[in-house]
């Protein structure tokens, strides 16, 4: 449904940057609006199940932007007579929360409405529409995603694809409509306070960030941002909480995963950050803070979720890349509330400068009055990858470099990945050495290397999902009791057959197996004591395989002495 829906957005390019009228000639805007009526129609025929085409009105199917009401399959879908059977032995609380059932419905919930509950959420999700809680519908709800609710999203968005067709005057209808809902600031020029930061990340680059998502907005509307000091009052006030933070319980954060903020419409001017997130400002592991921070925002300047799959307020989260970050529902919904920048010229921030902006953010060079202290640069923040050979030599990964500390703790000078494994490339995301061969498997995307010494064995690199390998794993492990290797990605794990980069059957399964082990590591290590150390950003937790549990935690780079950290800091605490 996603792509059906992209064929649709990618047909409407011009329409966002000034409207068919500016744009296109009158010949070129009707090739268009029929090119784009074509991909609706059959959108909507290749979506909707067959038992509810024939409640479809006709009009519907010839031009999506017609007078009829229920000109997208959302607005069909709530009437239609054929429902398919749902179970409810579960309490739907995930559908309560996020706008999909109203809370004060009787405990006697009836199949027909949670089954249509199920559909809207479905249609917003860009999953085919069943009406059932399928596989793919239920990994859509444990998705990370924002905890705003989804309240008339797929309605907004309609209201903005119709007026496309209908032409201008649907556009001032737009512009009377929004401002009659009075979810909208009624100036132009905001202040913004950044009240608080994840403390893991420099305050200067998230500062950075926060201009950089107030910008994004600001290119594409008439309105302007400044940061307010201290002793003025702001406009809209950016914070980290964790847990129950007086917003109501059902605003309460959850831990990782889960909601990652929540935000208010104007004029409240709050937007709300999970701290217990494992935030970034990179591409790479956790949660990319200028991606959420410019959602978040856009909820503050009164924007409601959209269903279109490209769009930056779709509820979910979205990982930063080099694509778009902005879609033509984004601009045309802040538009419709703020109208267009001085000059009526839409000046776009186009991702690749932001994407280069964020690479070059290094968030592991010591800021501000932080002691300089000699040593590793790895012990200052964090890895890309960690491994140990059986010897227990330690080989500690950073962008394009390597370390390695013999077991007393001592650390070798920074080597070039090149230099010792040919072919190998930077920002690798997990690694392990089979304590049975003594071979190195590293692990980046969707490739997979395996080296014998220096030298990588035959048919290396390889497609690890030819092997049913997650793309992206967090961590890699050689598992002693097993002797196997061990993967990690997010909220599971994969164990490998013994004879070569394959999953095993009953694979993957749970991290709870893992007991108190949390999700997205960095890295993990068997110790000669049999325990298991697993890091993540400057934390370790340590796994005892007796009780199958975490027995400790704390700051690897302080309290663990074999890491190779306190020669750096003379025998005590780094930080």
């Amino acid at each position: 449904m996603a792509a059906r829906v992209g064929l649709l957005l990618r047909a409407l390019p011009l329409l966002l940057w000034g409207g068919l009228d500016a744009q296109l000639s009158e010949r070129g805007s009707q090739e268009l609006r029929r090119e784009a009526e074509a991909l609706s129609c059959a959108w909507v025929t290749r979506t909707v199940p067959r038992d509810l085409l024939t409640v479809l009105p006709l009009d519907l199917l010839k031009h999506p932007g017609g007078t009829s009401r229920t000109h997208l399959p959302f607005g069909v879908l709530r009437r239609a007579a054929p429902l398919l059977p749902v179970r409810q032995d579960k309490k739907p609380a995930f559908l309560e929360k996020y706008g999909y059932l109203n809370e004060q419905v009787p405990k006697d919930l009836t199949a027909a409405r949670f089954s249509n509950a199920i559909r809207e959420f479905q249609w917003v999700s860009q999953l085919p529409i069943s009406g059932v809680l399928d596989p793919a519908t239920l990994r859509q709800m444990t998705r990370p995603r924002c905890g705003v609710a989804d309240t008339d999203s797929q309605v907004a968005w309609t209201k903005r694809v119709s007026a496309l067709f209908a032409g201008r005057q649907a556009k001032m209808r737009r512009k009377k409509r929004f401002a009659k809902q009075g979810s909208k600031w009624y100036k132009q020029h905001l202040s913004y306070r950044l009240v608080n930061w994840p403390q893991h990340l420099p305050e200067p680059a998230v500062r950075g960030a926060v201009r950089a998502a107030f910008q994004l907005w600001s290119n594409v509307s008439a309105l302007e941002f400044w940061e307010a000091p201290a002793t003025v009052p702001a406009d809209i006030r950016l914070t980290f909480f964790q847990g129950d933070h007086n917003d109501g319980l059902g605003n309460a954060f959850d831990g990782p995963g889960g909601a990652l903020a929540h935000a208010f419409l104007p004029r409240r001017g709050e937007a709300h950050f999970d701290r217990d997130e494992r935030w970034t400002l990179s591409r790479r592991r956790g949660r990319n803070l200028f991606v959420v921070l410019a959602h978040e925002i856009g909820h503050t300047l009164g924007l409601p979720h959209s269903p279109a799959p490209r769009a930056l307020m779709a509820p979910y989260y979205k990982r930063l890349g080099r694509d778009a970050l902005l879609s033509w529902d984004d601009v045309l919904a802040v538009q419709g509330l703020y109208g267009k920048p001085q000059g009526g010229s839409v000046a776009v921030q186009l991702p690749g400068k932001l994407f280069t902006d964020f690479e070059a953010w290094d968030t592991r060079r010591p800021q501000g009055r932080r002691p300089e202290i000699q040593g590793p640069k790895y012990c200052h923040s964090s890895f890309d990858a960690i491994t140990v050979d059986g010897q227990q030599r330690l080989y500690i990964f950073q962008g394009s470099q390597f370390w390695e500390v013999a077991a007393d703790g001592n650390v070798s000078e920074p080597r070039p990945l090149q230099a010792r494994w040919a072919g190998l490339p930077p920002h690798i995301e997990a690694a392990a050495v089979s304590l049975d061969s003594g071979d190195f498997y590293f692990f980046k995307g969707s490739r997979c290397w395996r080296f014998r010494g220096s030298k990588p064995v035959w048919g290396s690199p390889q497609l690890c999902r030819a092997g049913g390998l997650p793309r992206h794993p967090d961590a890699a492990l050689f598992f002693p009791p097993l002797g196997r290797l061990v993967l990690f990605k997010g909220a599971r794990y994969y164990v490998l057959a013994r004879d070569g980069l394959q999953v095993e059957p009953y694979y993957p399964r749970g991290l709870q197996d893992w007991g108190g082990v949390p999700e997205e590591v960095s890295g993990a290590l068997p110790r000669p004591d049999g325990s298991i150390i697993f890091f993540r950003d400057d934390r370790y937790w340590r796994l005892d395989q007796a009780k199958l549990r975490a027995t400790a935690s704390g700051r690897w780079a302080a309290e663990l002495p074999w890491m190779g950290c306190w020669h750096a800091n003379s025998g005590g605490a780094l930080f």
